[in-house]
C-alpha cells in the first residue's frame, strides 16, 4: 500500500496518540470523578481542533519540502477533509451515547471513564478496520463502488428516519448478558466489577456502567462501519485516512460533554449528515466519471454541516401543549 508516511512518521504518531490519550485522561481530573462543565469541555474542544489543524500543517510543510507543493496541498486537504468528515458523523454519535447514559441513569461524574474507555477502544478498533479496508480496496477496487453504493442508501435512510426515536443499539447483546451475567441493580462509583453474596455463595458482578461501555463500543462500532467508508472517498492512503480519523475521535469526549446540554438544538443535524453521506456515496460511485477535487469536497461538506448546525439554532423550539 502506498502512503505519504514513512516508518518514523508513523512511530512519531503513535506516540503522540498514546500521550494525548494520557493528557485526555489526566487534564480532565481523571482520578476524581466529577461534572465536566460546559466551560472546562469548550476549552478541551477548542485544544482538539487546534492540535489537528497543527498536525495538518505539520504534514503540509513536511511534504512541501519531500513531494512538492502539489502533494502536500492535496494530502493536506485530504486530511482536513477527512476529519470534518469525521468529526460531523461522530455528532450523531454523541446524540447515542446520550440516549445511552439516560436509559441508563448513569450521572455525568461517571460518564468520563466510560467515555475514555470507549474513545481507547474505538481508536483500536477503527485501526484495524482502516487497515483491513485499504488492503481490500487495493486488491478489488470494485468495493468503492459498494461503499460508495452502501453510503448513497445510509444517507437516503437516516434522512427518511431523522425524526424517528432511536433505539438502543446492542439490544440483543443487552439482553443475553443480563441472562447470563450477574449484574447489579445499582451503580458502584466508577466500579465496573464488584463481590456480592448471592445464594448464600461469594460472586463476580458486573455494574450497569461495565454494560453501557459495550454499548458504546457497539454504537461506535455501527457509526465506523459509515465514517470510514465515507473517508475512503477523499482518500485511500492509510496514514491520511488513520490519522484523520484518531484526531477526530481524540477529542470526542471533550466534545461530548459540550453537546450534552444542547442536543436539544441540533434538530436538524441528522438532515445535514444525510446530505453529507448522499454526496460521498455519489462521489464515489461516479468517480470514474467526474472527477471531484478535494478543495471542493472540503467546502460542500463544511458548507452542509455550517447550514444545518444554523438552521438548527434558527428553528423555533416546537411549543409544548399542556
Amino acid at each position: 500500500m502506498q502512503t505519504v508516511g514513512t516508518w518514523w512518521m508513523w512511530v512519531g504518531f503513535t506516540v503522540f496518540v498514546v500521550a494525548m490519550l494520557l493528557v485526555d485522561l489526566l487534564a480532565m481530573r481523571g482520578g476524581k470523578a466529577h461534572r465536566v462543565s460546559f466551560k472546562e469541555a469548550a476549552g478541551w474542544s477548542a485544544v482538539w481542533v487546534a492540535v489537528s489543524l497543527a498536525f495538518a500543517a505539520l504534514l503540509w510543510w513536511r511534504l512541501d519540502v519531500t513531494l512538492g507543493r502539489e502533494a502536500a496541498n492535496t494530502q493536506a486537504l485530504a486530511f482536513v477533509t477527512g476529519y470534518l468528515i469525521e468529526k460531523a458523523l461522530a455528532v450523531d454519535n454523541v446524540f447515542v451515547w446520550l440516549m445511552l447514559f439516560g436509559a441508563f441513569a448513569i450521572p455525568p461524574e461517571l460518564q468520563k471513564r466510560v467515555l475514555a474507555l470507549g474513545v481507547f477502544g474505538a481508536i483500536v478498533l477503527r485501526a484495524g478496520m482502516i487497515f483491513g479496508g485499504v488492503w481490500l480496496v487495493h486488491q478489488f477496487h470494485w468495493l468503492l463502488y459498494v461503499f460508495g453504493a452502501f453510503l448513497l442508501y445510509t444517507g437516503v435512510h437516516m434522512w427518511r428516519g431523522a425524526d424517528a426515536p432511536a433505539g438502543t443499539p446492542g439490544g440483543a447483546l443487552l439482553g443475553w448478558l443480563r441472562r447470563h451475567v450477574n449484574v447489579t441493580d445499582r451503580l458502584h462509583g466508577e466500579r465496573f466489577f464488584v463481590t456480592q453474596e448471592t445464594d448464600g455463595k461469594t460472586a463476580r458482578f458486573v455494574t450497569p456502567l461495565l454494560l453501557v461501555l459495550v454499548l458504546v463500543e457497539i454504537s461506535d462500532l455501527i457509526f465506523a462501519v459509515d465514517s470510514i467508508p465515507a473517508i475512503f472517498a477523499v482518500s485511500l492512503d492509510p496514514f491520511i485516512v488513520l490519522t484523520s480519523n484518531v484526531f477526530a475521535i481524540l477529542g470526542l469526549r471533550a466534545m461530548y460533554f459540550l453537546l450534552a446540554d444542547m442536543a436539544a438544538r441540533f434538530s436538524l443535524l441528522k438532515y445535514g449528515l444525510a446530505i453529507v453521506l448522499v454526496f460521498v456515496g455519489a462521489k464515489m460511485l461516479l468517480m470514474d466519471l467526474i472527477h471531484v477535487p478535494v478543495l471542493f469536497a472540503l467546502g460542500v461538506v463544511a458548507a452542509i454541516i455550517a447550514t444545518s448546525v444554523v438552521l438548527s439554532l434558527r428553528r423555533t423550539p416546537p411549543e409544548h401543549g399542556g
